[in-house]
């Protein structure tokens, strides 16, 4: 430092210092102060984690786990692990985290056909082609936009899943405590769900039970797949002959285990692939059936159309039904101009 001559006041160097936001936050987009939330009651019962994921919409994961190893997030004034479950009147500290503008105005909000509905349940006809969430590449599905279309909504999960491609029912549960029960019912095997199917060829038997193990596998590229294989999990469906149609079967599937994929690994190795079906089908057949007087299918041929379960609070058994979508029905009609005869005689 050069020495200032005599009378003259030192010259002091200023220097800049860079001060460090917090990770992750942003002016536009983050909250600017610890929040303290309450657990309701039907917040009561999860993990930590996954509570948070909630919160923190479009956040990775690895941010969540890091300010709860870090201790930011702390429950009751006390640290806590991931897999801490919250409990009905916890005060959770929830810190300032940037959450994804882009994440979240870029799910629309979508209304689906509603089937049953009260303070506990939400089932609907879900629709072919629609994924029930996100993820695998897909942006969203079902979830994601009806928590979208139902924002004052406090609590909205899936009770089960269903393929893309596949239509029909879908339960969601709107309080913990209906998720809760509705698994205890599907880990006992007590919920008769059953799908409609057409499939290629003649079905012989009017009820039949096909056992085969499946075992998940991915492909070169990634995709996942199921094929029947004896290291695989048991997996049971009953086929019940609901018509018959020239070469092909319209056939009840009726679900004894819930296996990835399972009605439709079952059906193709058992010589009678869905219509339709781009995965496990007859791909020269689905290209002839897009056409009318074969027809007229685009997309696979399964179908949701009856589940039974004990209400998670009456306990009493509630049946829903959803009718087949009308490209299904069409198809059946354009098969059935071709044979004005008794289907069931054939």
């Amino acid at each position: 430092m050069k020495r200032p001559h005599r009378g003259e006041p030192p010259k002091i160097e200023k220097k800049t210092v860079k001060t460090r936001p917090e990770h992750g936050k942003t002016p536009q987009n983050a909250p600017q102060s610890v929040r303290l939330c309450e657990i309701a009651p039907d917040e009561s019962g999860q993990r930590i984690d996954n509570y948070l994921f909630k919160v923190f919409k479009g956040v990775p994961k690895s941010h969540v786990y890091r300010i709860i190893r870090s201790g930011e997030v702390r429950v009751n004034k006390g640290r806590v692990d991931q897999t801490y479950r919250i409990q009905e009147g916890d005060i959770v500290r929830i810190p300032p985290l940037r959450v994804s503008e882009k994440t979240e105005k870029s799910i629309p909000a979508r209304t689906f056909d509603i089937l049953y509905e009260d303070d506990w349940l939400l089932v609907i006809n879900k629709p072919a082609g629609v994924a029930v969430h996100g993820g695998s590449g897909v942006s969203f599905g079902v979830i994601e936009q009806l928590r979208a279309a139902r924002p004052e909504s406090r609590f909205l999960e899936l009770v089960h899943r269903l393929d893309k491609e596949t239509s029909g029912i879908l339960v969601l549960a709107k309080k913990r405590s209906a998720l809760v029960k509705l698994h205890e019912q599907v880990r006992a095997g007590s919920i008769d769900k059953r799908y409609q199917a057409l499939v290629k060829g003649n079905w012989k038997n009017k009820r039949e039970h096909v056992r085969l193990p499946l075992l998940k596998y991915h492909t070169a590229d990634g995709e996942r797949r199921v094929r029947v294989d004896p290291n695989g999990l048991k997996s049971h469906t009953v086929f019940n002959v609901i018509d018959h149609y020239p070469g092909f079967t319209l056939l009840e599937a009726e679900l004894k285990t819930g296996r990835t994929h399972q009605i439709r690994v079952h059906l193709a190795s058992s010589g009678h692939v869905i219509a339709g079906d781009d995965k496990y089908g007859d791909f020269e057949l689905n290209k002839q059936m897009q056409k009318k007087n074969q027809g007229g299918l685009k997309r696979m041929f399964l179908h949701a159309w009856r589940i039974t379960f004990n209400h998670p609070e009456t306990g009493l058994p509630l049946t829903i039904e959803a009718p087949l979508p009308k490209e299904c029905l069409q198809c059946l009609e354009n098969l059935d101009d071709k044979d004005p005869g008794d289907h069931d005689a054939q």
